[in-house]
Parts: structure tokens; sequence; C-alpha cells
């Protein structure tokens, strides 16, 4: 299923927040979002996930979701919201206890999710046992767990040391690579932006309007950091970036 953003524009109260934006999200695909500070980004993710309405414009459905989809669009959100009294196995289960599945499918799906994830050795753990990047996996594991059609990850991974930050990286690429996922990823980070997108978009400040998408071509199993044409990429966004992202700090500054 491709997602279509059609001439979506939104604002609060008098304040424009995002004007025109028509993009394709393509199946298979992760498309990253980046842009300065108060640009719209995550109010654009709110919309495509149906969170807010857009003021102009919509969002599409072309094609139809693959028949074991449970929930067509699943949030990634940065603070986890993992239920601190649920283990690991049943904070994942709890997003497939509204659908009629029998009990042993529901547990296939846990183990499966698990297993992908690395997180089977903690399946009996609580979050308070966990580490930051540990938690993030298990909300990774829970969007897994209903086959979205589309991932919708609001910058998941700022929250988390450079370390920790490398090795999610790492976990998201090869879990694309077994099983290639759709994802729009919200993220200020430049380096997780080359080492993630296919495509990357480039927002104005406020209200936010598509500079530009750049594409990368080099697989995603392929790019390390430190690799030039990585670099080169993220160059290109911070010269993009650079003078809209100074005078976004101004206009937050003054408000």
């Amino acid at each position: 299923m491709d997602l279509c953003l059609d001439s979506l524009s939104h604002r609060y109260g008098a304040v424009e927040v995002l004007s025109d934006i028509s993009l394709t999200i393509p199946q298979g695909r992760i498309v990253c979002i980046v842009g300065p500070s108060g640009c719209g980004k995550s109010t654009l993710l709110r919309m495509i996930g149906g969170l807010e309405r857009p003021d102009a414009g919509a969002v599409l459905q072309q094609g139809a979701p693959s028949a074991d989809c449970l929930n067509p669009l699943t949030f990634v959100f940065q603070d986890f919201a993992l239920l601190p009294w649920r283990t690991v196995a049943g904070n994942i289960e709890l997003v497939l206890e509204d659908h009629a599945l029998p009990r042993d499918r529901r547990a296939r799906i846990v183990a499966d999710v698990l297993a992908r994830t690395k997180l089977s050795d903690f399946r009996d753990a609580l979050p308070k046992q966990l580490s930051g990047g540990m938690k993030q996996r298990v909300a990774i594991a829970r969007a897994l767990a209903v086959n979205p059609a589309v991932m919708l990850m609001d910058e998941p991974l700022s929250a988390l040391d450079a370390q920790t930050r490398e090795l999610l990286m790492d976990d998201l690429i090869a879990l694309w690579t077994r099983a290639p996922f759709t994802a729009v990823y919200v993220t200020h980070n430049l380096a997780e932006a080359v080492r993630l997108g296919h495509r990357i978009v480039v927002l104005s400040r406020r209200p936010g309007r598509i500079r530009e998408v750049v594409s990368i071509d080099t697989p995603l199993d392929a790019r390390r950091t430190g690799d030039p044409a990585l670099e080169a990429h993220q160059a290109r966004l911070w010269q993009l970036m650079r003078d809209e992202a100074e005078a976004a700090d101004k206009e937050l500054s003054n408000v």
C-alpha cells in the first residue's frame, strides 16, 4: 500500500504550520522527514496517522494493506509509551487484544517479533528493568506485531545516547533487510536520515513546505558511518537547512 499526501495544509489559530504538502510514500521504503525546529514535522506525521485533520488536502491510501495487516498505520513514539506493570511480552500483546485472534496465534506473533527484535530473553522483564534502547526495541516490536502497512516513527531514537542510537539503527536496517517495511520517520538528526532513509524530505521553516526530496540509492545494509557518499548527502541536507534553521530559531526565540 502506498500513501499519497495531496496538498496538505494546516494551521493552529493564526499560525500557519504546513502549506501545500504533496508527497508519495511508496510501499517498502523508509521516507525520512527533516527540517528546522517548529516546521511541522510531527504535525505532518500526526495528520498522516489520523490524529489530526488537515485544514486542506487529504491523505490517500493507494492499494490495499496485506491480508495479515491488523493496523494499517501504527506509531512508534520517542517516549516508548510502555505500561510499567506489564512485561515485555505483555506490552507487545496489548496491541493484539482488540483483535479477534485465537490465543495461540497471538502467542506466535509475540514470539516472532520478540525473536526479530532480539528480545526473546527479556520477554518476562518489566520496563523498569530495561535500558532506554531495550525499551525502544519493545516499542518497535509492539508496532511490528500488528504488521502495519506504514509505520509512523516520531523521533524514536532522539532520547537515546549516541552508542545506543547506532545499535538501534543497525537493528532497524537488519529488520528492514529481512522483511522490508514502509515507514515515515521524523528526525532532527541528519546522520540518522542518511543511514535509514531511501528518500529524505526537507521541509522549510514554518509554514513547512517541501524544499527538496533527496533520494539515496545506496542499499541500507551497505551504509556505514563515515562513508564519504553518505557524508556528502548529509552535507547537502545541512546546506539546504542551515539558513532556514537559523531563521527558525530566531522566530521561535521571539514568540
